[in-house]
């Protein structure tokens, strides 16, 4: 439980879907509460830890006028989830109180050859940090072995748990002391800063099978469900009522808002299945229900997956979901 718990409401009452994402980002719980390897939140030392209010009077400014967070998206190219994380993190934290962003994608280099990247080195009244920042989304297989993070997949099945952690711990968070780094930290005035991950995102169930949780999950984690295309008429019979509509990837983070002139029709979506790919990417696809402003609101989200998933890889490339509208 963290100070910012009290600011859980809040992006309900945002409307700029950049802004809901940049509270996303900082609001959002992490995946797991005992990683391989030390975590920390960005904001741990800053004033809007203590005085969470403060921050919330920064998001709603933010959501007043989204300029200054347009243009600094703008600046570099965003189109990998990963990279819009990272981006809208750096925004946050350029605005902290307390805290001073030293660089961000801080490239480690050995002989011409780039041994990795730091996400972000920042100063606070702790210390200097190097934090690794990650958002992740994984499906767990539908067998007896939930808790085992190998059994966590990423959506397309190239990515698992257990790896990116292999990957955090053994090479990406040791990179900043390693000797190769100092010529790169030496003109920043840094050495041997406290190294540290912050991994958001969600985890989805199969439909059909409960499992567990993936040991050292945080029980506060974020979650939807997986299911086959070939068990999708089966699945939709038993939910609530709603509309279902996919979301294009940049709106992966936050619970999606949607007018209603941005809401697809039953048709509309009925087309989008039949005309889906038998061995597309797993698509992300949300249950919309309507509240009393007219506005409609994600109550789940679910990931569809080809009958195939996770043994070959699709065909069919991450992107815009066949016939959907961007959702801005």
């Amino acid at each position: 439980m963290t100070p910012l718990i009290e600011l859980c409401d809040l992006p309900e009452r945002l409307h700029h879907p950049l802004v809901r994402d940049l509270a996303w980002v900082v609001l959002s719980p992490p995946l797991l509460s005992s990683p391989p390897c030390p975590q920390r939140h960005p904001l741990s030392a800053s004033r809007w830890w203590r005085q969470p209010a403060l921050l919330g009077d920064w998001l709603l400014r933010q959501d007043q006028d989204q300029h200054a967070l347009q243009a600094w998206l703008a600046q570099s190219s965003v189109r990998r989830l990963g990279l819009y994380y990272e981006r809208l993190w750096q925004f946050i934290l350029q605005a902290a109180p307390d805290v001073e962003v030293l660089a961000a994608n801080l490239p480690i280099r050995q002989h011409c050859h780039t041994l990795g990247e730091l996400d972000l080195l920042l100063r606070d009244e702790q210390g200097v940090h190097h934090l690794e920042l990650a958002i992740k989304l994984y499906l767990g297989l539908d067998t007896d072995k939930g808790r085992a993070a190998n059994n966590w997949l990423g959506p397309g099945s190239h990515d698992r748990l257990d790896i990116k952690l292999d990957h955090l711990s053994r090479h990406q968070l040791p990179l900043s002391g390693r000797t190769e780094a100092l010529p790169s930290l030496n003109p920043l005035n840094i050495s041997q800063p406290q190294a540290a991950l912050w991994l958001s995102g969600y985890l989805f169930y199969p439909w059909q099978a409960p499992i567990d949780s993936p040991q050292g999950s945080n029980p506060a984690h974020l979650r939807g469900r997986w299911v086959h295309q070939r068990h999708w008429d089966e699945f939709v019979d038993k939910q609530s009522d709603g509309r279902w509509q996919a979301l294009v990837r940049h709106r992966w983070l936050s619970p999606a808002h949607i007018d209603a002139n941005e809401l697809w029709t039953t048709e509309h979506f009925r087309q989008w299945r039949q005309a889906l790919p038998e061995d597309a990417q797993a698509q992300l696809l949300v249950r919309l229900e309507a509240d009393t402003e007219g506005l409609w609101r994600e109550a789940e989200r679910i990931f569809l997956v080809n009958d195939a998933w996770p043994q070959t890889a699709s065909k069919t490339a991450f992107g815009t979901p066949t016939g959907a509208r961007q959702i801005t």
